[in-house]
């Protein structure tokens, strides 16, 4: 595979196929930003061969990936960052399958994963900070533990534990050394007087997405992570791009993206969303114009 970059005109190029295979295709240091949202372990069934999260046994998925983040890792340029979503989830407690339910028809699942070796039923797995740790082993400075709060979270019928309503949002790099906009995140004080650095709990709605049948990358998620990890004009990867939030959310801030899926069916929801108007701040050759703002300092991992 030829690997060419989105342009001015062609901001979003989204690629079909198996990230596994297409990231090796694309040079060293390419991307300025990654974000993404991989499939979880044993939660949904996209019907398509070889998919992530349908891995019969927990180690063999969190090998893929990290081996999937270790080519990133090789993509991203050397300031460059990485935005981890993900999310937990418990064992099967010995079910095989789960049926659709009239409020989340992407919940039918044909095939449900056995309990890990060493845990329980009704255990819950931990998954997201298996992988996070799996990451920081293979070279990856991890930076930050998010915490994505959803105000709207799903309910659950569960009478002996608390209703889940977080995700995980890991934000890892390449360097010790990196791009990082701290103005661009931070948020208001209390008393509206003046700003603060943006805090580790991110009170943001899940976003239904009725083409999809599931609840999608909420844009709200992925803005700051393109805000701080990015300038305008800069290359974003999202090698789980699904139905392109990710390039939507860059598109409008005026970045450009790489989006690789291999379900053909969200290929095309992703190609509609993107192929709209989008309402940028800035083109590239007008900012080519503007270069007169200063560039980002580079951040040091003092912890």
């Amino acid at each position: 595979m030829l690997f060419t970059e989105p342009t001015e005109t062609e901001p979003v190029s989204i690629i079909l196929g198996d990230t596994r295979q297409v990231l090796k295709a694309i040079p060293d240091d390419t991307f300025q930003c990654c974000v993404t949202s991989p499939p979880y372990w044993g939660v949904r069934d996209y019907g398509v061969k070889g998919q992530i999260g349908a891995e019969p046994l927990l180690p063999d998925y969190v090998k893929d990936l990290v081996s999937i983040f270790s080519e990133v890792r090789r993509v991203l340029k050397p300031n460059g960052t990485f935005w981890l979503n993900i999310g937990n989830t418990y064992t099967s407690g010995g079910r095989t399958w789960r049926q659709e339910d009239s409020k989340n028809r992407g919940r039918a699942m044909s095939y449900r994963p056995d309990t890990p070796e060493g845990l329980k039923k009704k255990d819950l797995i931990g998954v997201a900070w298996m992988l996070a740790m799996a990451c920081q082993m293979d070279g990856w400075y991890l930076r930050n533990d998010i915490i994505w709060n959803k105000p709207n979270c799903q309910p659950e019928s569960v009478r002996d534990r608390l209703t889940v309503s977080h995700e995980y949002l890991f934000l890892m790099t390449k360097s010790e050394q990196y791009d990082f906009d701290q103005q661009a995140i931070r948020e208001q004080t209390k008393d509206g007087t003046g700003f603060k650095n943006k805090r580790t709990v991110w009170n943001i709605n899940t976003e239904p997405f009725l083409e999809a049948h599931f609840a999608v990358f909420p844009r709200e998620l992925v803005r700051p992570c393109i805000l701080a990890g990015s300038n305008q004009g800069d290359l974003i990867l999202d090698p789980f791009f699904g139905s392109g939030t990710v390039g939507e959310v860059a598109q409008e801030l005026g970045r450009r993206t790489v989006g690789i899926e291999m379900k053909e069916d969200y290929v095309k929801i992703a190609k509609e969303r993107t192929n709209k108007p989008q309402r940028t701040l800035f083109t590239l050759s007008e900012l080519k114009k503007t270069k007169s703002r200063e560039p980002h300092k580079l951040i040091s991992a003092a912890f």
